[in-house]
């Protein structure tokens, strides 16, 4: 099943980000059930049965939630709310330009964010 949304989330970010390239890496890893988008080792995007997570900035993010475009983020019905993200429902909308322009925007966001620690394997 996460192949399915690996595929689906990597042609997304094709359509929806074109014309960021080498400049900075970006990656599509499977996620939980789901998949999950990358930059430069930032999450800013999943894809899973409960739609479309993008993590954008808190101006953005609540502005959405407020008006109902989209709803917070949450991986499973009774799990915490996943601070930082609007979910937008019904999955990957391959030809909306909005959802586009939040693809950007969440990108450029999660380069402003520190990289995250690497982690320790044991053994």
């Amino acid at each position: 099943m996460a192949k399915e949304y690996l595929e689906k989330l990597s042609g997304f970010v094709r359509k929806a980000a074109p014309d960021i390239s080498g400049d900075i890496s970006l990656e599509c890893k499977h996620f939980f059930s789901g998949a999950a988008l990358y930059a430069e080792e930032r999450i800013c995007l999943s894809l899973t049965p409960a739609g479309l997570g993008i993590k954008l900035p808190e101006e953005t993010r609540d502005r959405l939630l407020r008006d109902g475009a989209a709803v917070p983020l949450r991986y499973f019905a009774e799990g915490p709310i996943k601070k930082g993200y609007a979910l937008f429902l019904g999955g990957v909308a391959e030809g909306s330009e909005t959802l586009h322009g939040y693809v950007k925007e969440s990108i450029g966001y999660v380069l402003t964010l520190p990289k995250p620690k690497a982690k320790l394997k044991k053994g």
